[in-house]
C-alpha cells in the first residue's frame, strides 16, 4: 500500500480553486432544480459540459477510444462520478438546503479514505480512523438530536451521503484505470459516457419534451454549472488526482461548504443554523486528522509517525 501523498503550494491553489468552482456549482444546482426534475438537471450538467470540453479535446490532439475495452474506464468513471453521484445530490437539494447539501459533501474524503484502505490502496492510519468516526458524528450532528423525524430532511441527508459514498469509489476507480491519461481526456470521455446513461434515464424517467419550459434564471444556472462547476472543475480536479493522490484531492470537501452556504443564503434566501456550523466544523475537523500535517504540528510529531 502506498503512503499518501503531499501537497505542494501549486496544488493547494489548483485545490482552492476548485472549491470556488464546485462550491458555486452546488447553488446552481439548487437553482436549477426548483424549476427542473434533477435527472434532467444531470444531463444538462453533463452534455453541456462535454460539449465545452470537446473543442479543448481536439485542440490538444486527443482521439476518442476505438473500442469497448478503451471506453470501459471512462464508463465506469462517468457512472461513479457523474451519474450516480449527481443523480443523488440533486434529488437530495431537492429535500434540503444548497448549504446542507454541500456539507454533507464533506464526507467525500473520509468515505474516500475507506475505501482506499478496504481496496488496500492507501494505509488505514490511526488519524484516518479518527477524521472517520469524527465525519460520522459530523453528519448527525447536521441530522439534529431533537428527536423530531423530519423525514424529507433525513431523506435528503441521506440520498446525498449515497452520491457522497459513490465519490469515494470514484476516486478508487480513476487511480487504478485512468492514472496517467490526460485530464482534458479523462473529463470528456467519462462526461460523453455519463451523457449516453442519462439521456437513456431521462427519457424514460422524465420525458423533458413534456415539460415546461424554464425560467431564463434556471437556464443560466445550468449552463454555469455545466460549463464551470463541471468542465473547468473536472480539469484541474483530474490534474490534482494525477498530482496528489485520490484522498489529497478529496480535501476539496472542506473548503466547499463555505461557498455554497454563503451562496444559498445570498441569493436562495437558505437560513444557517447553528448545527450546520457545528457540523461542518466537526467534519472540518475530522478532515484535518485525515490530512494529517497540522495535527502533527500541532503534537510536534513527524507524518512518518502516524
Amino acid at each position: 500500500m502506498d503512503a499518501p501523498k503531499t501537497m505542494d503550494g501549486h496544488d493547494w491553489s489548483l485545490l482552492i480553486l476548485l472549491s470556488v468552482l464546485w462550491g458555486g456549482a452546488y447553488f446552481f444546482a439548487g437553482v436549477a432544480v426548483k424549476e427542473l426534475p434533477p435527472l434532467t438537471v444531470v444531463l444538462a450538467r453533463v452534455s453541456l459540459a462535454a460539449i465545452a470540453l470537446l473543442p479543448l479535446f481536439w485542440y490538444f490532439g486527443h482521439s476518442l477510444p476505438k473500442s469497448f475495452s478503451g471506453w470501459l474506464p471512462f464508463f465506469g468513471m462517468g457512472l461513479l462520478n457523474n451519474v450516480l453521484p449527481f443523480g443523488f445530490i440533486f434529488a437530495g437539494q431537492t429535500q434540503i438546503t444548497v448549504g446542507l447539501s454541500s456539507i454533507i459533501n464533506a464526507m467525500t474524503p473520509l468515505f474516500t479514505v475507506v475505501v482506499m484502505a478496504a481496496f488496500r490502496e492507501e494505509r488505514l492510519t490511526a488519524y484516518r480512523i479518527i477524521g472517520v468516526l469524527l465525519g460520522v458524528v459530523g453528519v448527525a450532528v447536521l441530522r439534529g438530536f431533537d428527536g423530531d423525524l423530519n423525514f424529507k430532511q433525513t431523506l435528503g441527508i441521506g440520498l446525498c451521503l449515497v452520491g457522497t459514498l459513490s465519490y469515494g469509489f470514484a476516486a478508487l476507480w480513476g487511480r487504478k484505470f485512468l492514472a496517467g491519461v490526460p485530464p482534458v481526456k479523462s473529463a470528456t470521455c467519462q462526461l460523453m459516457c455519463s451523457t449516453l446513461v442519462m439521456a437513456v434515464i431521462v427519457s424514460l424517467i422524465d420525458q423533458p419534451w413534456t415539460l415546461t419550459a424554464p425560467s431564463q434564471g434556471a437556464v443560466l444556472s445550468v449552463v454555469a454549472l455545466a460549463v464551470f462547476g463541471t468542465a473547468l472543475a473536472y480539469i484541474i480536479f483530474f490534474k490534482i488526482l494525477v498530482r496528489s493522490g485520490a484522498s489529497n484531492a478529496m480535501l476539496v470537501t472542506l473548503l466547499i461548504p463555505v461557498t455554497a452556504l454563503i451562496l444559498g443564503n445570498v441569493f436562495l434566501e437558505e437560513q444557517i443554523q447553528s448545527k450546520e456550523i457545528t457540523g461542518a466544523l466537526i467534519i472540518g475537523a475530522g478532515l484535518l486528522f485525515i490530512d494529517g500535517r497540522v495535527i502533527n504540528r500541532l503534537t510536534g510529531k513527524h507524518a512518518a509517525a502516524n
